[in-house]
């Protein structure tokens, strides 16, 4: 189940990625626009995809700090439960075989 979180994450990162760069785009082209309604509306904008940026930096630093945490508590793990671990990968590695061997 984190495993589909963390892949959703990563579209939805991608995702505003390409929706910010496609705004900034917009504004690049319509900059020689007068008029005090397409400032307003630029300078809206141009605020939003800030907070956007800004938004999207803090979800990618909460993802990389989260996926941090979960390797030092794998490493902890590992290193507390040698056997355990060794038993577990054992036990993995023999369902992909069998997994594999059955195509």
């Amino acid at each position: 189940m984190t495993d589909m979180n963390t892949v959703h994450r990563d579209k939805l990162m991608g995702d505003l990625r390409v929706v910010i760069a496609d705004a900034e785009e917009l504004l690049r082209m319509t900059a020689d626009q007068a008029g005090d309604a397409a400032l307003d509306i630029r300078g809206r904008i141009q605020t939003r995809m800030n907070q956007a940026k800004t938004d999207l930096l803090l979800l990618q630093q909460a993802a990389v700090a989260k996926a941090k945490a979960a390797g030092h508590a794998t490493d902890e793990f590992v290193h507390e439960n040698p056997w355990k671990s060794i038993g577990i990968a054992a036990g993995v590695g023999m369902l992909l075989g069998l997994l594999v061997s059955r195509r």
